[in-house]
């Protein structure tokens, strides 16, 4: 498509509430309009939690959906937004839930996806499209959408703040100078997670060779309550474990302390990448390619080409794009040992770095 204006808007409404990992994707958008059209008001519909991970992002101003409220928290937006007006609405996130609040901004210009990548009525309820281009990442087709109003600088940018209370959180439990890997072992798609005897198997491995600390990290969910105490159960070595004990501000503050972050494809790999330490992400049911850890792809371990070739009996490449294999066993195709290497290898990268 043609770029849709010859000067900045003077409003801008981003709608994308959800989830975490996506919108620490969006963030480089936000603080590339912010740095290279500074008069363009911000507005970004999002959700509860994920506005609670970005608390105190200057110059975007938050309408938050209270999901949990139902047809209510859907009213309460209504009103917020009732007598708004915008120059352009950014459409980013395809689902019967967004597609349902588009009509509530008003605005001339509606930016959405294209037709391929489309659902749920979602072409009904825009007016302009981004392009198709197969083989993209999650962060490149978010940059896509200021690239259509005629915005093509790049900031990767994340600045996710963080308050000196969860600072003081992470010291806490990340006190001195050892190295320290943090593990955020699920994601909320379970067909995604590892065993948790891998798990253990690399923390004990990160333990006898490099003297590592070992921290367990995420949510009051009882699967993840359970594979923590799984980990814990199969290890030999001592661990720490903050499940469920964080808030998502001092999660972020604990992820920036860390020398490695090992997590699954979860907002926690996201998050971690944001704030700029090394993840390695594990990746079988979904393709790195696409919904990696933007700075850390390299760190990867993806064995979704050979789940492609197992499952569907193809290449990845011959896949439609961003289609998912959660298959029970195709985590399984991950081994510890890939995880060694990623470890040593960020390890002796650090080193050099830090002379």
């Amino acid at each position: 498509m043609s770029e849709l204006l010859n000067h900045p808007p003077g409003s801008i409404c981003l709608l994308r509430l959800s989830a975490l990992g996506d919108v620490t994707h969006v963030l480089p958008i936000v603080h590339t309009i912010r740095r290279h059209w500074p008069n363009t008001h911000l507005t970004w519909i999002i959700g509860e939690t994920e506005a609670r991970m970005l608390e105190g992002l200057k110059d975007v101003e938050f309408i938050i959906l209270e999901k949990k409220k139902g047809l209510r928290g859907y009213s309460e937006l209504r009103k917020r937004l009732s007598g708004r007006r915008f120059d352009v609405l950014l459409a980013m996130q395809l689902s019967l839930r967004a597609n349902a609040i588009i009509p509530l901004v008003k605005a001339p210009v509606k930016v959405g996806y294209d037709w391929r990548r489309s659902r749920d009525l979602h072409q009904l309820v825009i007016n302009r499209r981004i392009p198709w281009h197969s083989g993209q990442h999650v962060l490149d087709i978010f940059f896509s959408f200021i690239e259509a109003l005629g915005l093509h600088e790049r900031e990767l940018m994340w600045e996710i703040p963080i308050p000196d209370e969860a600072e003081r959180y992470a010291l806490e439990h990340l006190r001195g100078e050892q190295k320290t890997l943090v593990i955020s072992p699920c994601s909320s798609h379970p067909l995604r997670n590892w065993e948790s005897e891998h798990y253990a198997d690399v923390a004990d491995y990160a333990i006898s060779h490099y003297g590592m600390r070992i921290i367990l990290v995420g949510g009051s969910s009882a699967l993840e309550r359970r594979i923590g105490d799984e980990i814990k159960s199969a290890m030999r070595g001592s661990v720490i474990d903050l499940i469920a004990k964080d808030t998502l501000k001092q999660l972020l503050a604990v992820l920036r302390r860390a020398t490695i972050v090992l997590s699954p494809d979860s907002g926690p790999a996201h998050m971690a990448n944001a704030v700029g330490t090394p993840v390695i992400a594990l990746h079988a049911a979904s393709n790195s390619l696409r919904s990696g850890p933007y700075s850390n792809l390299g760190n990867s371990v993806d064995r979704y080409d050979e789940a492609a070739r197992l499952y569907f009996g193809k290449p990845a490449a011959e896949l439609r794009w961003g289609t998912k294999i959660e298959r029970r066993e195709a985590m399984n195709l991950i081994r510890p040992e890939d995880v060694y290497a990623k470890i040593e290898t960020i390890l002796a990268r650090l080193a050099t770095k830090h002379g």
